[in-house]
């Protein structure tokens, strides 16, 4: 690799522009084309960012047919308050971002979503619905942005161009002629404030509570768990209690990949020695290494980058609680030898007594737990987690993040509120550098949950929408994610009305749901690009493309602005500046309020088309429906960092029913008691996200840090257990739900390969091993599905020699 110049306050690009920079300083050979005809499988020794990250995006640039300047010009605005919110994941935005304050994968969601390639009529006349079909996830999506409405033509087995006013007229007419309670209004993770709170009101008006989300899917195991522990159902801490946090734990999240940006916060505590102690049952490069595309010195220095976990812990899929309850084992203990020998109690008692309910119960359970039990269950030693006792002991400002490695389990719920517990324990809960930090997934699920995305009555101002818009809230609670593929499957659902996402892909038992969806009778998609969701035909079917967020929104009042809520809990601005993708896309807003007003006429007060005219004016109806959360919203959604909502137990203000933080004591240790993983031949699947993917969005077939290259049909196995059930690297296999519901859930034709993994457990990609994953299998109460722990069996089909 040859040096490029650097000055003090940055980057000196050789050449000319920025790109000089990251083309000209990357003569190396870590560029690995996508090469599905001969995959391989190797270990990946390189830190998260760095110039892999570069060259991946490089590539994926020039694979779109994208001018670097029109790329370099569009991140430029990316998580800028001036600029455009991040279409990928939600972590919070700086008050002072950096130059670059994008990830890889924000990055590769920027490239494809303003891709040059185009999905249009020409297209869809080319194709049948058939043989699309036969296309992967991958290629559908690679097309391009979607440019015109379409309907589906039965008799061509093809989708057709329809006038907007023509989709409009014809979808309420369907929808007009079943009972409200049967029809779903789904919203994914990308929808902004504005639009998200006319989808909800319109929904509403028509009579039905059917409004699941993406949080369902993923973190619904906190919003339950959360409000019963400490009032609130999102998380307590902002970025300036990142940058005084003296330790950090991680429980199940693949940071790397899924959250890149907050490393930024981890390699800084790092740098100035907080312990950063990481359970995870799969070895994730992002929380092991990371060099940092920011720093110029890190980028040319050959070193590998920062130690990002002080300890990493490859804890069993789903011993979670047990490992939490060895570290509060640990707590008391030296708790006791303090007030043996007169120190300072390790316990912040004041807290406790102060501020908190149930504590007698919680260390009853802890002192009564079995040792040899909580190393049975976590597969962690006894001395280490004493060790991870003893460092939490010694910390004054933490912070627990976790992911859906806590969240999708059967008891999903107990083991986020068993991490608040280990929180509270020492009063790491509502001061300054310190709390709770569920780590989510799409750029605006958490704001779509706090302006009325929800099934359930209790979370939404309904007396205020009845008297503001002059209608009547049904007064029974909607179908949640379950619910509605419950009610796909009996029949009970006749119409799915999607505000994005790719739902099919998303769910459990993809044979099952797909078999049932074209049962329906209709299925609408608003959509910005070609998914299978669109190919699962009803008997009616619409796609109705809409402009991204990146794109200009210019309506009566001129060009508009929409908001986003992070995972901080700050409310951001974003403002659109690219051309749209066709002149006929509507925005999001204007599609709903035209279907409302083809749907519920006359039912409301709502104004519809002045909202539209002015996304301010929807601002106002957001602030007025929540005015702690949103007091002077339109004022305030251009604040660098964005503003934060009202967390009482930010302040230590805990709305729940006892008024104080509730320590909640677990049932069990097994956080999915009611499956059978006792035979020797069964192994518990953990799905996994590759660093080329997004949700259910797949940019290409590398996993690079993983080392998987050219393919996504694999199983990742600890080595022991291929040999103990007789298999070899790149052997052939069939995998299997073990279940004995009298369903076959069955992939086939996968290739096992040996990883650093528990014993028992296994892992591979989502959403393809969602065929594997029965519906029933999830969250008891959150409804989430439990896809970090699927019981599986797997088949050898023959072996085949390495790649």
């Amino acid at each position: 690799m040859r040096a490029c110049g650097v000055d003090p306050s940055g980057l000196r690009f050789a050449g000319s522009g920025p790109w000089a920079l990251l083309t000209g300083c990357m003569e190396t050979d870590m560029e690995r084309s996508e090469n599905t005809d001969n995959p391989t499988i190797e270990q990946y020794d390189q830190p998260t960012g760095g110039w892999g990250s570069v060259k991946s995006l490089l590539s994926h640039a020039k694979d779109e047919g994208m001018l670097a300047s029109t790329l370099w010009a569009t991140l430029q605005k990316q998580n800028k308050a001036d600029g455009y919110q991040c279409v990928s994941c939600s972590w919070a935005k700086p008050a002072e971002p950096h130059t670059f304050e994008y990830c890889e994968n924000g990055a590769k969601a920027t490239i494809w979503e303003t891709t040059p390639k185009r999905c249009d009529r020409e297209f869809f006349a080319k194709h049948t619905v058939s043989e699309l079909l036969e296309w992967t996830d991958h290629d559908l999506e690679k097309q391009g942005r979607l440019t015109t409405p379409m309907r589906y033509d039965r008799t061509l087995d093809q989708y057709v161009p329809v006038k907007w006013e023509d989709a409009f007229r014809e979808i309420a007419a369907e929808l007009n002629a079943i009972d409200p309670k049967s029809a779903v209004f789904y919203v994914s993770g990308r929808a902004a404030l504005e639009t998200s709170h006319m989808w909800q009101l319109m929904a509403r008006i028509y009579g039905s509570n059917n409004l699941p989300d993406s949080s369902n899917m993923c973190h619904e195991s906190t919003s339950v768990g959360l409000p019963e522990s400490i009032g609130s159902p999102v998380g307590t801490v902002t970025l300036d209690d990142f940058d005084q946090c003296d330790m950090m734990f991680f429980f199940g999240h693949n940071t790397g990949t899924n959250a890149p940006r907050l490393l930024h916060w981890v390699q800084e505590a790092r740098k100035r020695g907080a312990p950063v102690i990481t359970f995870n049952p799969v070895l994730e490069r992002g929380l092991m290494r990371f060099k940092n595309p920011q720093s110029p010195t890190e980028m040319l220095s050959p070193d590998e980058g920062t130690k990002m976990s002080s300890d990493y812990y490859q804890v069993r899929g789903g011993g979670d609680i047990a490992a939490m309850t060895g570290i509060a084992k640990a707590v008391f203990a030296l708790d006791d030898a303090a007030q043996e020998t007169g120190r300072p109690r390790v316990l912040d008692v004041d807290f406790i007594e102060t501020h908190c309910h149930g504590f007698d119960e919680f260390e009853r359970f802890v002192r009564q737990a079995d040792w040899d039990e909580i190393v049975r269950c976590s597969g962690l030693p006894r001395d280490e987690l004493e060790h991870v006792g003893r460092v939490y002991a010694k910390a004054e400002k933490v912070i627990g993040n976790y992911g859906m490695g806590l969240t999708q389990h059967r008891h999903g719920i107990e083991n986020v509120q068993m991490l608040v517990n280990l929180l509270l324990m020492r009063g790491m809960m509502g001061k300054p550098g310190a709390g709770i930090s569920p780590i989510r997934g799409h750029s605006n699920v958490q704001g779509q949950r706090t302006v009325g995305i929800t099934e359930k009555l209790k979370l939404i101002p309904v007396e205020k929408f009845e008297e503001f818009y002059g209608f009547t809230v049904p007064k029974e609670d909607g179908l949640d994610t379950i619910g509605t593929c419950e009610g796909i499957l009996d029949g009970s659902v006749k119409a799915f009305v999607a505000l994005g996402g790719n739902f099919s892909r998303a769910i459990p038992d993809t044979a099952r749901m797909e078999d049932a969806w074209r049962r329906m009778r209709l299925n609408v998609q608003i959509s910005t690009k070609l998914n299978r969701n669109h190919l699962l035909t009803a008997e009616i079917n619409y796609i109705l493309p809409c402009i991204g967020r990146i794109e200009r929104d210019t309506q009566a009042s001129g060009p508009q602005t929409v908001s986003m809520e992070d995972s901080t809990a700050c409310i951001h601005a974003s403002f659109g500046h690219r051309e749209p993708a066709s002149r006929e896309l509507l925005s999001e807003p204007k599609i709903v309020a035209e279907l409302a007003k083809a749907l519920v006429p006359g039912k409301s007060t709502v104004p519809w088309d002045e909202w539209v005219g002015d996304y301010a004016k929807v601002r106002d109806a957001i602030e007025r429906a929540y005015p702690t959360d949103f007091r002077d919203f339109n004022k305030r959604m251009g604040t660098p960092g964005g503003f934060h909502r009202d967390i009482g137990a930010s302040y230590r203000e805990w709305r729940t029913e006892s008024g104080k933080a509730n320590f909640l004591t677990p049932d069990t240790f097994d956080v999915d008691p009611d499956i059978d993983t006792t035979s020797a031949d069964v192994l518990r699947l953990i799905t996994l996200r590759s660093n080329d993917q997004f949700n259910t969005t797949i940019y290409g077939y590398d996993d690079r840090l993983r080392g998987v290259f050219g393919t996504r049909m694999v199983i990742l196995m600890n080595e022991e257990d291929m040999q103990r059930l007789g298999l070899r690297n790149d052997d052939r296999v069939d995998v299997q739900t073990h279940t004995d519901d009298g369903i076959v859930r069955k992939v086939e034709d996968y290739r096992v390969h040996a990883w650093a993994m528990p014993k028992g457990n296994c892992g591979g990609y989502y959403p393809e091993l969602n065929a594997l994953l029965p519906l029933w299998h999830h969250s008891k109460r959150a409804h989430v599905p439990a896809a970090k722990s699927i019981p599986v069996r797997l088949t050898k089909r023959g072996r085949q020699a390495a790649a």
